[in-house]
């Protein structure tokens, strides 16, 4: 029979296949798309050359950042990692890890931002203008404190080619918390999220063009503290192969973003559930 440890290092080695549709922005903590990676190889390091899990799942989520309306969106979760140095994942992205340690990592990978459409919301986005998909640029560092007490430190600096144009930093902070069992597993924590100008005036700035064409009033966003939230992780395990994850978060907006007229709630929440497959 398989230890609690050992059922736990297999819980941690599967966690990056959770973020159904990995996306910016979403309600999802920015540590949620990695979580348990970085104690992996805490628990077990010697982990094999290539791992492999694929699976579907569905998330349910704002239009867009400040929306109080909601969608269904259905996708593929996949994500394959060699010597734990390159990864191709629906929660990382595509990327490599450049230096790393025995609790540590740094990592630099390339996402996508699916941007937002007036047609997602046009009673509420009309003579805003799109902000187009784009191809996101991410340098991310992560730390756990200890295998004794594997508290894990993130933090994420995304740079948009197109689409905000913007960059965003992200910290947060989570661990694997009391309750766990060997077919059940969870991970919760905070986080913040900050942006520059450029970013913010993309999301919730309105121009005097935009002013015009939509009747919000001009507003100007200012650099900062975007947001602020709590999420969790959780997996269960159906056999050695097969498992389900499932991903809850809420995230606050604030400052600039909290008081953007297109704003419609500065209270937006997550959650997502996917069944995968490991080799």
């Amino acid at each position: 029979m398989p230890t609690l440890l050992a059922r736990m290092t297999a819980a941690i080695a599967v966690f990056a296949a959770q973020a159904v549709l990995a996306q910016t922005p979403s309600p999802l903590g920015e540590w949620q798309y990695s979580a348990g990676i970085p104690l992996e190889k805490l628990y077990q390091p010697k982990v094999p050359d290539w791992q492999l899990r694929v699976g579907i799942g569905s998330t349910f989520e704002p239009h867009y950042d400040g929306s109080d309306r909601y969608h269904m969106l259905v996708g593929p979760s996949v994500d394959v990692r060699y010597r734990d140095l390159v990864f191709a994942s629906t929660g990382e992205g595509v990327g490599v890890n450049v230096i790393q340690g025995p609790n540590w990592r740094a990592s630099i990978s390339a996402v996508y931002d699916l941007g937002r459409r007036g047609h997602d919301d046009p009673s509420r986005l009309n003579g805003l203008g799109n902000i187009n998909p784009a191809p996101e640029l991410k340098m991310a560092g992560e730390y756990v404190v200890s295998k004794e007490f594997p508290l894990v430190f993130r933090a994420a600096v995304t740079r948009s080619f197109g689409g905000s144009n913007g960059w965003t930093a992200d910290l947060g902070t989570y661990m694997p918390m009391p309750g766990s069992s060997e077919k059940f597993f969870w991970f919760a924590g905070p986080s913040v999220t900050f942006a520059d100008s450029t970013y913010m005036n993309s999301w919730f700035g309105v121009n005097a063009a935009q002013a015009a064409a939509s009747g919000y009033r001009q507003y100007d966003a200012s650099a900062g503290l975007k947001s602020a939230g709590f999420g969790i992780t959780m997996i269960w395990f159906v056999d050695k192969h097969w498992f389900v994850t499932a991903d809850g978060a809420l995230k606050r907006l604030l400052g600039s973003a909290a008081r953007s007229p297109i704003t419609q709630t500065k209270t937006d929440g997550v959650c997502d559930v996917s069944i995968n497959y490991q080799f």
